[in-house]
Parts: C-alpha cells; structure tokens; sequence
C-alpha cells in the first residue's frame, strides 16, 4: 500500500485527491493547505484522510512517502525541496517556478532520470493526443503543427499582468517538445499584442527545430462571454502526405438552457463516486509506475523537461519585449 499526501486544496488539488482515492494499493493519507479552511473543506468530503495546515507535521506523521504538489507557484520549489531531502517522491505540477533560476535550485536534489520528481504535464495524458503520437510514431517525420490556446478575455481584467504566454501557450510548448524528443529549436520569434492599457492579450510564436519541423503557436485572452468557458483548443499537425487535427476543447458534449450553453467537459478529467476516468488518473498510474521502477518518466514530465521549456519562454519573452 502506497501512502500518499495531496498539497495545495484549490481546483487541481482537489481533483488530485479525489482521484486518487479510485486507485488500488494507494492510501490517501494527508491532505494539506496553507488555510484550515481549506482543510475542513476537503475532509467533509473525504473524511477518511487526514489534514494538515503545517506541511513539516504532515511529512513526520502522516507516512506518506509519496506527495503530489499543487499549490501555488510561487511554493513549489520550498515544498518540493522539503519532500526531496526526506527522501519521498513527487509530482509536481508545473511550472517548476515563475522563475527558472529559482527552478534551477532543485537540480542537486533531483535523481539524473528524474525518477524522484515528475512534473505534472497532464496532457501527455490526454486521450487525443496519445493517439496523436501513436499515429505519428507510424507516418513520415513531421513538417508543421499549428496550436491555438484562447482564453475568456475577462482574464486580461480579472487576473491583470497574466502573460498568455506562460498561462496557455506553455502547454502546447509542451506537446511540441514531447513530439520532437526533447530537441532544441535552432530559431524562435515572438511578438505581443497589447490591449489599450498595455496588458498583452495575445502571444504569437514561431519555433523551427533543426529538421525544419516549424512549429506556430497562438495563445491569447480574446475569446468573448458567449463562447466556451475555458475558451476553446485546436491543434493541427502536418507531415508529408498526412495531416491531423484534434480539438480537446471543449469536448464534443454540450448543454443548452434558457440562459446560456454549458460544457461539462472542458477538460477530460472525472473522478466522482462512480471513479475516475481521464487525463488526472492516467497521469497519476503513470507517476505510480515510476515510483515502482516499472517504467521511466515520459518525456515531457522530466524535470529537464520542464527547465527547457521555461529557457524556451525566457526566450520568447525577450524576443516579444525587445
């Protein structure tokens, strides 16, 4: 049996928690959160574990050897490096850091495989693009992938200073960088759009890998009130002779009321009293067999991995604001 303890209690946290609760010969055995609140919340939910607001008691008492981190960002590298040096294994949620120099501060403590720390790419896990890889493991090298990520544009007002950039297009970052085997890009371009007050609403980037495999990418906060909630994905991808397309946003079930339409499954992640299906606990079987030697981490969710896409922003970023 596997004692495990969740960090962090907001949406992703939860969910965390949750699913794994579905999983055999794992125990949920802490949950922590900065606030009491957030504690009690969650255990009138699932009153079988226990929870902590101090993370330092949870690691002494709980057992838990196996942590998933998904607090906030700025308290990623602190927890994470705790849960390191006692020896217990990972799962982090990305990013690493908002700063990569901060990132870097983990790298003495992080095994050279990265067996000790997964990040949490979660769409790696994702249905579509599985197929997606397993498609193109098949076909001709890849030529050009298109993906677009565009987000409510209340975000701009709502969460002021939020870069698209690293919000949204880092996930499709991470996709490329899955498809091409880790390998740097030989070339990137990058350039903003700036609403009236000078917040960037949209992100536009160009990366050329050294094959000429050319990667664009859009990611912006336009996407008007009507639209989806969590606005809407597309992603198509080009080799010779073939092409795909896959659009995981919103997922192909809608509702429709006097008021306004829904989308109940903006992201393919269940986990309710009936289990758990999708992305969430695919990723954390995943994280499972890692602990358990059965499998290395995939490339994507590497600790390196996470360090190059965030040199791989740093550079976009620098290239947009000069």
């Amino acid at each position: 049996m596997i004692k495990c303890g969740v960090i962090g209690l907001g949406r992703f946290g939860r969910l965390h928690a949750l699913t794994l609760l579905t999983l055999d010969n794992v125990q949920l055995a802490a949950v922590v959160a900065r606030r009491q609140e957030s504690v009690d919340a969650l255990l009138e939910e699932i009153p079988s574990t226990t929870g902590y607001t101090n993370l330092q008691h949870a690691i002494e008492q709980s057992g838990a050897t196996v942590w998933i981190v998904a607090c906030t960002t700025n308290q990623h590298v602190s927890v994470t490096r705790k849960l390191l040096q006692a020896g217990h294994h990972v799962l982090l949620e990305k990013p690493i850091a908002d700063d990569l120099e901060e990132a870097k501060q983990l790298a003495p403590l992080v095994k050279d495989d990265s067996s000790n720390l997964m990040l949490g790419h979660i769409l790696l896990f994702n249905s579509e693009f599985k197929s997606l890889r397993q498609e193109i493991a098949t076909r001709s090298p890849l030529t050009h992938l298109d993906a677009v990520r565009h987000r409510p544009a209340s975000i701009v007002h709502d969460f002021a200073g939020e870069n698209p950039l690293h919000a949204a297009m880092v996930h499709d970052l991470y996709c490329a960088q899955a498809l091409t085997n880790a390998e740097e890009p030989r070339s990137f371009s990058c350039q903003y759009h700036l609403t009236s007050d000078g917040q960037i609403d949209l992100a536009n980037a160009q990366l050329i890998w050294p094959s000429g495999f050319l990667g664009r990418f859009s990611a912006s906060y336009m996407t008007p009130a009507g639209m989806p909630p969590r606005g809407f994905d597309r992603m198509e991808i080009f080799g010779e002779g073939w092409a795909a397309r896959l659009s995981p946003n919103p997922r192909p079930v809608e509702f429709w009321n006097n008021e306004q339409a829904q989308w109940p499954l903006a992201l393919e992640i269940m986990a309710d009293q009936s289990g758990a299906t999708g992305m969430m606990i695919e990723e954390q079987r995943c994280f499972l067999r890692v602990i358990n030697n059965e499998q290395p981490v995939p490339i994507g969710a590497r600790y390196q991995d996470g360090l190059q896409v965030q040199r791989w922003m740093n550079e976009l970023d620098r290239i947009a604001l000069r």
